[in-house]
C-alpha cells in the first residue's frame, strides 16, 4: 500500500513530470525516499540553494511549457523558495512547490522550524494547501498540478514529515472521498476571440495609416502569423524583452527591443504611430507606449484580465496568439503605403551602425559591448541563452542578435538578480546536449555562484560570460538618472570567477584587454563542459535608454559631481553612441 509521499510521486509521473529540482532535508525525507524508489521514472536534480531550485522550476516551465517542480524542506528551506516562485507568479509560469513541515501534531507549538508555509506562500500561489493525510494527498496532488497548468501560476503542497510516510490504508477516508475519483488529465480549452471583436480590431487597423506592433512572450510560437500581420499592415515590430526570440533580431520587420534596454527605432515607432497592436505582452513601462489619445489600440492576449492593462485599447482579442492572428489576418486589407515601415527600417539601420561604434575594440578600458557582441556571434544556431538582471541584460538585449532556432529567457516582471545561472542550468536539464549560454553580471553571479557546481555535476555544456566591473552598474545609473543621487554603495569586492570555476571542477577563462577577446573566446567555446569566461570591463560604462528623458538628463548632471569616477563617466558619455542617446531627448 503506497504512502502519501509515494502517492505524490506517482501523481507527478502521471502528470508527465520528468524532473524535480530541490535540496533534501529532514522535513522532506519521505518525499525524497519516494523519489529515490522512482528515480528510473523521475529525476531529482540536487541544487546548492533552494532559491535556485525555484528559479530552475520556473525556467524549466518557461523553456518547455511543462509543469516545473521544486522541492524544499521545512522552515528556512521553504522560505528560500520564495524569490524564484514570485518569478513564476509574475511571469505566469506553471510551477508546483513541494515543502515539508514539522510533525503534524506539533504545528504552532514553537518546535524547530515551526513555520506555517501555507501562510507564507498565500500571496505567491494560486493553489495552496497543507496535506492532512494520505487520502487527502490523492486528491490535492492532482489538483495542484492541474491548477498550476490551468492558471499558469504556483501551486503549493505543504506536507508534515510524518504524514509523508503515512500508508494510504491508515488514512480515514470520508464517504465523499472515493478512491481514484480525480482524473490525472489536463483539459485545455480552445481560446479564440469573438467575431465581433475581430471585426472591430480589423476596422481599427485597416483604417490606421501607421501601425506599430508590440510583441511579447505570448507571441512565441506564432512567428509566421505575426510576420504575416506585419506584412499586411506594413508595420514595424518592437519586441518586449521576454519576446526577444519571437523573431530573429535581423528580421526586416523588427526594430528590436523596447524600453530602457531597447532601441531608438522602437521608441520612435511608438511615438509616431496612429495605431498599436499588442500581441502577448504586458510590457510594464507605460512611458514607452504611445501617448493615450494619439493612437488607437488593439490587444491580443489569452488572459482577459490583461487586456488594456497598460494601454487603453478599443478592441480586446482574448485568445491564443497564433490562432487569433490567423483569424485577424483574414480580415486585414494589405496596406499599399509602406512608408512608416520603411522609415523604421532606415532608422534601424542607423541604430545598428551606432551600436557597432560602441562595440569597436579601440576604446580603453575594455568595453562590455565588445565582449557581448563577440560572445553572441559564437553561439550555435540552436543555443538556449539566459541572462541575469542588470547591465548584463542590456548587453544581451542590444548586442546579441538572436537567430532563428535560438531561445532566450530571463526573469521578466520580477527582474531578479541571480536568476541567469539557474535559468541556464534548467535549460541544460530540459534539453540534454543542446548548447546553453548565459550572460550575467558579477553581482548576480556571486549570489548563487555555488550553482556552477550543479552545472558541473550534471555535465551541462554551459558557457557563462560574466561581465566583471566590480560594480552594481545598473543600480548606480538608476541612482543617478532616476533620483539625481550620486552613486553610493554599488562597488563590489572583486571575485576571481575563473578560479572559482576551476575550483568547482569546470573551466575558467579571463579577458582583460581587447586583443584577448577573440583568442580567449575561441578557446572557451572549444572547451567541453561548463565554462566561465570572466571579462574585466570598464566600470564606468553608461547604461542609458535609447533617448534620454530630459528629467533623467537633469538628474544625471546633478548627481555627477559627487559620483566616484566622474571623469571617466564624462569621457564615456561624450563618446558615441552615448552622446547621441543623451542628446536625443533634448
Amino acid at each position: 500500500m503506497p504512502n502519501a509521499a509515494e502517492i505524490l510521486v506517482d501523481t507527478l509521473i502521471a502528470w508527465n513530470v520528468e524532473v524535480v529540482f530541490g535540496l533534501p532535508g529532514d522535513g522532506i525525507n519521505g518525499v525524497m525516499e519516494a523519489l529515490r524508489k522512482n528515480q528510473h521514472r523521475i529525476s531529482f536534480v540536487q541544487v546548492r540553494h533552494e532559491e535556485s531550485a525555484a528559479f530552475m522550476a520556473c525556467a524549466y516551465a518557461k523553456w518547455t511549457g511543462k509543469l516545473g517542480v521544486c522541492l524544499a524542506t521545512s522552515g528556512p528551506g521553504g522560505t528560500h523558495l520564495l524569490t524564484g516562485l514570485y518569478d513564476a507568479r509574475l511571469d505566469q509560469a506553471p510551477v508546483l512547490a513541494i515543502t515539508g513541515m514539522q510533525f503534524h501534531d506539533l504545528v504552532e507549538t514553537f518546535t524547530q522550524q515551526d513555520v506555517d508555509l501555507t501562510r507564507v506562500f498565500n500571496d505567491v500561489s494560486v493553489y495552496n494547501v497543507q496535506v492532512s493525510d494520505a487520502a487527502h494527498m490523492e486528491n490535492v496532488a492532482s489538483l495542484a498540478c492541474r491548477t498550476a497548468l490551468a492558471r499558469k501560476g504556483v501551486a503549493h503542497l505543504s506536507i508534515a514529515s510524518d504524514i509523508q510516510e503515512q500508508p494510504a490504508d491508515a488514512a480515514k477516508r470520508s464517504k465523499r472521498n472515493r478512491p481514484a475519483h480525480t482524473p490525472q488529465d489536463m483539459f485545455a480549452p480552445r481560446c479564440l476571440a469573438q467575431d465581433a471583436e475581430l471585426d472591430k480590431a480589423a476596422a481599427i487597423l485597416n483604417d490606421a495609416g501607421r501601425v506599430a506592433i508590440l510583441a511579447g512572450r505570448g507571441a512565441i510560437g506564432a512567428a509566421a502569423e505575426l510576420e504575416e500581420t506585419a506584412r499586411l499592415l506594413q508595420a514595424p515590430i518592437a519586441k518586449a524583452l521576454l519576446g526577444k526570440a519571437v523573431l530573429p533580431d535581423d528580421h526586416p520587420y523588427t526594430t528590436g527591443g523596447i524600453g530602457i534596454l531597447g532601441t531608438l527605432p522602437s521608441q520612435e515607432a511608438m511615438e509616431t504611430c496612429d495605431a498599436v497592436l499588442i500581441v502577448g505582452s504586458t510590457f510594464p513601462y507605460i512611458e514607452y507606449y504611445p501617448q493615450p489619445g494619439k493612437a488607437r489600440g488593439v490587444q491580443i492576449d489569452c488572459d482577459a484580465q490583461r487586456i488594456g492593462l497598460r494601454f487603453p485599447v478599443e478592441a480586446g482579442l482574448v485568445g491564443d496568439a497564433a490562432e487569433t492572428m490567423r483569424a485577424l489576418n483574414k480580415r486585414l486589407k494589405p496596406k499599399g503605403d509602406g512608408a512608416f515601415l520603411a522609415t523604421a527600417q532606415s532608422s534601424m539601420q542607423k541604430w545598428r551602425e551606432m551600436m557597432r561604434k560602441s562595440e569597436d575594440g579601440l576604446a580603453h578600458p575594455l568595453k562590455p559591448q565588445r565582449v557581448a557582441r563577440a560572445f553572441g556571434e559564437r553561439l550555435a544556431d540552436n543555443t538556449v541563452l539566459a541572462t541575469d538582471s542588470g547591465q548584463n541584460t542590456e548587453l544581451a538585449a542590444r548586442h546579441v542578435d538572436l537567430r532563428a532556432g535560438q531561445a532566450f529567457g530571463v526573469s521578466g516582471a520580477l527582474a531578479s538578480m541571480s536568476c541567469g545561472l539557474s535559468y541556464a542550468i534548467a535549460a541544460g536539464i530540459a534539453f540534454p546536449g543542446r548548447p546553453v549560454a548565459a550572460i550575467v553580471g558579477d553581482g548576480g553571479l556571486a549570489m548563487q555562484l555555488g550553482e556552477f557546481s550543479t552545472a558541473v555535476r550534471y555535465g551541462i555544456p554551459l558557457k557563462v560570460l560574466v561581465i566583471k566591473n566590480n560594480m552594481l552598474n545598473q543600480i548606480a545609473w538608476e541612482q543617478m538618472m532616476f533620483l539625481g543621487n550620486p552613486q553610493f554603495g554599488c562597488e563590489l569586492q572583486p571575485i576571481d570567477f575563473a578560479k572559482a570555476a576551476e575550483a568547482m571542477g569546470g573551466k575558467g577563462f579571463r579577458i582583460e584587454r581587447e586583443e584577448e577577446v577573440e583568442r580567449v573566446l575561441d578557446q572557451a567555446f572549444a572547451a567541453s563542459g561548463p565554462v566561465i569566461i570572466e571579462a574585466l570591463v570598464d566600470a564606468y560604462e553608461p547604461m542609458m535608454p535609447p533617448k534620454m528623458p530630459s528629467d533623467y538628463a537633469k538628474n544625471f548632471r546633478k548627481a555627477l559631481p559627487q559620483t566616484p569616477g566622474r571623469e571617466q563617466i564624462e569621457e564615456n558619455v561624450a563618446r558615441e553612441p552615448a552622446k547621441t542617446m543623451m542628446e536625443a531627448g533634448e
